[in-house]
């Protein structure tokens, strides 16, 4: 069949069928932002483990304060003070109240609180000005979390307001799904290591650092390389690199030309190929196939080819491995600032832009400057003219892929 057969849809559904999550792990709560839950997890505690006051106030009987009004208060005669944390257990009695600060246990026989600003002190009694009913002012045992209630479900994203969620219930180590180590590999005898003597004719391998920062960002380990275009030393290299990490990803060398060889040296390897070129633009000479058990993604040399491969197919089947039920990019509508125009009816072409609020709407601003690589730098969104489309009209709402 030929590789470019396969449409977008098609190549990221293949991908994503031959990707399983890594191994479980258990680790601190204190580290486990943004990464995924690997099984349910259920309350161990109460939260809070009492009922308690959620105000500074004066613990009542509420039948003791009806009709309290600024112009007739209710008096009643103090029997004591709870603060919160404190373990000291005071009996409410009619016709009296119990300072109680935010936090502290309601004292059995009280059933409201009265807060601060209704309440005047005199002496060893205090004036109520307010009715209380009953309940006001109380937070119940287990309001926040019920103990053996599921906080967290297999398959999640641990948001900050969720790590606060499990501390609460009682946990301090989490199951979550490994986050995936990816070997990414420059290839081209023009290219140089960032850091290294850039020779006459040579480049900087930027391609690598960009998909190095993508990984970092979704908090995945990384090993970078450089190698010529030598069949001997690629193959060396990529045995190397695979054998320490859960996935692979090339740069460059991946179209048809006498010196793009990762293909040919993956074969020798005897890697499974599922796709090579798919009908994308720019990226077409993405790829994909498993190697010894390990996905490697095989990305092209050019910039804006390099990085929409790796948006559309290889971060995709990265954050598969991780746990991630949602594999895309984040998305928002804007409105075309002008017309998307494709070569080819049966592609999808992407196109990187800006986003600017006009007029309290989102606008898509596509960017066409003289330099690939400051488009991709300053881009925020990219834009897609799906398949079966030539054209759309400026004024068009879409969806877009945000990028920052």
């Amino acid at each position: 069949m030929n590789d470019l057969s396969l449409g977008l849809a098609e190549a990221l559904q293949i991908t994503l069928e031959h990707m399983k999550p890594l191994a479980v792990e258990r680790i601190e709560l204190a580290k486990s932002t943004d990464r995924i839950a690997a099984s349910d997890l259920y309350a161990l505690v109460d939260s809070p483990s009492i009922d308690s006051s959620s105000k500074d106030g004066y613990a009542v009987l509420s039948h003791d304060v009806a009709g309290a009004t600024p112009e007739m208060p209710v008096r009643l005669k103090m029997a004591g003070h709870l603060a919160a944390g404190g373990r000291r257990e005071i009996e409410h009695k009619q016709g009296t109240t119990i300072r109680v600060l935010t936090g502290a246990r309601i004292p059995a026989g009280a059933n409201a609180v009265v807060s601060d600003e209704f309440v005047k002190p005199e002496g060893n009694t205090i004036l109520v000005m307010n009715f209380a009913e009953p309940g006001q002012n109380i937070l119940r045992r287990g309001r926040d979390v019920g103990s053996r209630s599921c906080i967290l479900r297999q398959g999640q994203q641990i948001s900050p307001g969720i790590v606060g969620l499990i501390a609460a219930a009682g946990h301090s180590i989490v199951p979550v799904f490994k986050n995936p180590t990816v070997a990414i590999l420059g290839t081209g005898d023009e290219i140089v290591a960032p850091g290294e003597l850039l020779g006459e004719g040579k480049m900087y391998a930027s391609n690598i650092m960009t998909i190095n920062a993508w990984c970092k960002r979704f908090n995945m380990k990384t090993l970078m390389k450089v190698a010529g275009d030598d069949l001997d030393t690629l193959t060396g290299t990529l045995k190397t690199i695979a054998a320490d990490a859960d996935a692979v990803i090339t740069s460059g060398g991946a179209w048809t030309g006498e010196r793009d060889l990762v293909g040919q040296t993956l074969e020798g390897l005897g890697w499974q190929q599922y796709f090579h070129r798919i009908r994308i633009g720019p990226g077409k000479a993405v790829g994909f196939g498993m190697l010894a058990g390990k996905p490697v993604f095989i990305l092209p040399g050019g910039p804006p080819s390099n990085l929409i491969g790796f948006l559309q197919i290889a971060l995709p089947g990265l954050l598969a491995l991780a746990g991630h039920s949602d594999t895309c990019l984040p998305r928002v509508h804007a409105r075309l600032a002008a017309d998307l125009e494709g070569r080819e009816r049966d592609w999808t072409r992407f196109f990187f832009g800006s986003l600017k609020e006009e007029e309290g709407f989102l606008v898509f601003h596509p960017l066409q400057g003289s330099s690939r690589l400051r488009d991709m730098a300053e881009a925020e969104a990219i834009a897609s003219l799906p398949e079966g489309k030539e054209r759309l009209l400026k004024g068009s709402v879409i969806s877009v892929q945000l990028l920052k």
